[in-house]
């Protein structure tokens, strides 16, 4: 199953300029990602139209869940970025569409696997979590119509990946802005028009997985032929490397929830405002910083093609680039927040300790989430180097000693700005972690710096392998 490119593929980011290569792909990648997060945010407005708090908390409880499900096909998204673009630099296309066959299919049918064995469990981690009653009963409603549509999702996300692994980041862009669109129209017709509520949302996330599976398939088969049915021996030669990285990335990207688990425990004692506060924030982050969550699977091809063309010094450059780009844009964002503070604050009705916290962070603290983006940054760098660990390793460091702690001290200190403050404060301890062994390790593949281990130091040499 293989058909060639309407245009030949080829390594587009060996040439030209870094910064515009980084600019383009993030900027079509932010606005694919902060389309996804307006859609979910108009799913819970059309919800709450319908005036019943429990589907609402039945949607709160199925979140965590349902993004559990989602790190499997984010890990198989970042090992084809991992293995692709490297390919295409190295201008090896029949590998590159012999990896994109086996991953389609690991994808497809792990998640398969993975959703049916989650659907017998799905009442106990319900219960788990602290769902009861009625919400516990519509969360499952829910949970079991969407938990089965996870093979079309991790299909669309492996194929976008294969996108912008061969520089096609406005195609990548289609596919999630397709997920929004799809929302916006499904929704109001089925959670209203046919009266089905919350599973009218669900059915709605399912008819929006599907299609763009349909589009993500078709731009990588169609219009660039990066695809091809695999053997068996080829499936046997590809699955391990791409577990290798796959599942280390699904490791990290765990992380996060429960770093913001840990928060929010945190926060707790201090009351609802608190918790409140905190929980505005964390929407309004994603947000204001689109841009740079959009980093990591923006510059994990551009340093991919480069690495497969051995151009060292272009690898460097690019990750000072992607650097520079964070830092300015969080300038940016900072400026747009500090300015809306007061308005964010009576949009979303907080008072007290709530309150208080969203203007410090709007107005003080939003520079600090700089360093998290360089995090996200040097994650891409890590996974396209083959060492996935080591973003584990880093992201959980980040999630327990970069935050419990620094919390806990923090509201010792000064009470609930404290605890902000520490949270974000263990975040820059850990950016600036992984900003320095990024630096190392793309010293040592260049050859500029001696390895740190006996046995090829912190970057393995795998160049002249089939990986």
């Amino acid at each position: 199953m293989q058909l060639r490119s309407d245009k030949p593929v080829g390594p587009v980011f060996l040439t030209g300029s870094v910064m515009r290569h980084v600019l383009v792909m993030t900027s079509t990648g932010a606005v694919g990602l902060v389309s996804i997060f307006l859609a979910e945010l108009i799913d819970v407005v059309f919800l709450s139209m319908l005036g019943d708090t429990e589907i609402v908390a039945a949607v709160g409880y199925s979140g965590p869940i349902v993004f559990l499900t989602v790190a499997a096909a984010i890990g198989l998204s970042i090992a084809t970025v991992s293995l692709v673009a490297p390919a295409i630099g190295a201008r090896d296309l029949a590998r590159a569409r012999r990896i994109s066959g086996s991953v389609h299919l690991l994808a497809f049918v792990t998640a398969g696997v993975l959703s049916l064995a989650l659907l017998p469990f799905l009442p106990g981690i319900l219960k788990l979590i602290g769902a009861k009653g009625r919400t516990a009963e519509l969360a499952l409603s829910y949970l079991t119509i969407v938990v089965p549509s996870l093979p079309p999702l991790a299909s669309a996300m492996v194929s976008s990946s294969v996108l912008r692994s061969v520089g096609d980041a406005r195609r990548a862009m289609h596919v999630t802005l397709g997920a929004a669109v799809v929302t916006v129209i499904f929704d109001p017709i089925l959670i209203f028009g046919f009266g089905l509520g919350l599973e009218g949302a669900a059915i709605t996330t399912v008819i929006a997985r599907v299609i763009i599976m349909g589009i993500a398939f078709y731009s990588v088969w169609r219009v660039h032929g990066l695809i091809e049915m695999p053997s068996i021996a080829g499936l046997v030669l590809d699955w391990r490397p791409v577990l290798a990285i796959a599942l280390p990335a699904i490791a990290t990207n765990t992380a996060t929830p429960i770093a913001n688990a840990i928060v929010t425990a945190a926060f707790a004692p201090y009351g609802d405002s608190a918790v409140a506060g905190w929980a505005v924030i964390g929407r309004v982050q994603p947000v204001a910083f689109g841009f740079v969550f959009a980093m990591s699977g923006s510059v994990g091809p551009i340093i991919g093609q480069n690495l497969g063309a051995r151009n060292y010094a272009r690898m460097r450059e690019t990750f000072i680039a992607s650097l520079k780009v964070v830092a300015l844009y969080t300038l940016l964002a900072w400026g747009v927040l500090a300015l809306l503070s007061g308005t964010l604050s009576s949009l979303f009705k907080l008072s007290g300790d709530g309150a208080m916290l969203l203007w410090l962070y709007c107005l003080w603290l939003a520079p600090v989430f700089g360093f998290q983006g360089a995090l996200f940054v040097c994650n891409a760098v890590f996974n396209t180097l083959r060492r996935p660990e080591v973003a584990t390793v880093i992201n959980w460091s980040r999630a327990i000693l970069g935050t419990l702690p620094f919390t806990a001290i923090g509201g010792a200190l000064i009470g609930v700005p404290g605890v902000l403050i520490g949270q974000l404060s263990g975040g820059v301890v850990f950016g600036l972690v992984a900003i320095w062994l990024c630096l190392r390790m793309l010293g040592e593949v260049a050859g500029e710096i001696r390895p740190m281990a006996r046995e090829g130091g912190l970057v393995r040499e795998w160049l002249g392998t089939p990986y």
